[in-house]
């Protein structure tokens, strides 16, 4: 498959340059956006929302769509700036969570709704920047990548998304075995109460499976839900110290957002597409047909290209910065950006209405010879092997 824009325009080398990659920086202004909410109160509690939501919906609507490609083939040499905001937020969301939970409950000037509200937006960004940066960093093969991810997955009580995203998701995407592929029709708020009851049991299988072939057990210490339990005790224990009891209430506040924003997205990339079923629990392979892709420049650069996600899903290992876009031949387009297509997602009604049709669409563009697609819209079809 050759890596073309969606325009035609053949890949361009990512130049060494801070300048290309500063807008990617933009989620570092959360960090102090949270202290001056903080510090000041009132109003400026919901800056955070603010910026990660409205600001990049306009920011989207002024400046449009991005469908250049970068070269594929760009060394790992040439994306340092790209690369060191991944690095370096885990030390800053540290310091941005753990330091208002400090802070805020001696905050005498902050009346209880502002800190709920402040630390809702703390949550926020701990799932639209904080689990999306540990998705690019446990997708890579250098374990103080890993480990990074798996602190910001740590820190949101959420450590089991790496075993289910790696061992479960990309294997399965778009087929019954996927719990976080949402079903046609399905709505965002019974699909999130769905994931948050299959998604655990389901990585721990996965794990179970994994040590078994291996010839271990889950008692082993090579079971990666020791590490996370360690870790996740580790930060309420943090949070109980460094703030008490409210500490910790708005620790597991900030931690409880986090996880809905992040599967507020897991909800959109993939809604109502599915691999064809090959008999005998086959399914084909990943293309990227299975994934909602989305071009919005702006959304793009805060979420570090997570919207090119049909190419992660054809190749998992790719930085961000060299993810490639696809036009309408080869992925399905989203509406518009993550940000409003998340508050869409929030009322059903609307979302049916706006992506419904589209997912009709995809169907009889790349899937004209199947005529029944009730098996899919049921989950009737049968696991794929191995699940």
């Amino acid at each position: 498959m050759a890596d073309l824009s969606s325009s035609g325009t053949a890949p361009q080398h990512v130049p060494v340059s801070f300048w290309r990659a500063i807008p990617y920086w933009m989620s570092v202004l959360t960090v102090p956006v949270a202290f001056a909410g903080a510090w000041w109160g009132g109003w400026t509690v919901f800056l955070l929302p603010l910026l990660t939501w409205f600001l990049f919906d306009l920011l989207d609507l002024a400046i449009g769509l991005d469908t250049s490609n970068a070269d594929p083939a760009t060394p790992d040499s040439a994306l340092f700036w790209y690369r060191l905001v991944t690095l370096i937020w885990w030390p800053l969301q540290a310091l941005m969570v753990f330091g208002l939970i400090w802070y805020v409950p001696g905050a005498d000037h902050l009346a209880p709704w502002e800190k709920i509200a402040l630390f809702f937006g703390v949550g926020i960004v701990s799932g639209a920047v904080g689990i999306v940066y540990a998705h690019e960093l446990l997708h890579q093969g250098s374990r103080l990548e890993r480990w990074l991810g798996d602190l910001l997955l740590a820190q949101v009580l959420y450590s089991h998304f790496r075993s289910e995203h790696l061992r479960v998701h990309h294997p399965h995407v778009g087929t019954p075995r996927d719990p976080v592929s949402a079903r046609y029709n399905e709505g965002f708020h019974r699909f999130f109460l769905r994931v948050l009851r299959q998604c655990p049991p389901s990585a721990w299988r996965a794990e179970r499976a994994l040590l078994a072939r291996k010839g271990l057990t889950m008692r082993s210490l090579r079971n990666p839900f020791w590490l996370y339990g360690a870790l996740q005790a580790g930060f309420v224990l943090l949070a109980l110290a460094l703030g008490g009891w409210e500490g910790l209430g708005l620790f597991l506040l900030q931690a409880a957002v986090a996880v809905w924003q992040l599967e507020l997205t897991n909800y959109i990339e993939h809604y109502g597409l599915t691999r064809k079923h090959l008999g005998e629990g086959r399914y084909e392979p990943v293309r990227p047909r299975h994934s909602w892709n989305a071009a919005h420049r702006a959304s793009n650069w805060f979420l570090i290209n997570l919207q090119r996600h049909s190419d992660h899903h054809t190749k998992p290992d790719r930085r961000f910065p060299l993810l490639q876009t696809y036009g309408e031949d080869e992925a399905p387009q989203l509406p518009f950006g993550y940000p409003t297509m998340a508050a869409i997602a929030l009322v059903p009604p609307l979302w049916r209405r706006v992506m419904n049709p589209r997912v009709r669409a995809w169907r009889r563009r790349f899937y004209p010879e199947v005529t029944d697609w009730t098996p899919y819209k049921t989950g009737a079809l049968p696991m794929p092997r191995g699940a």
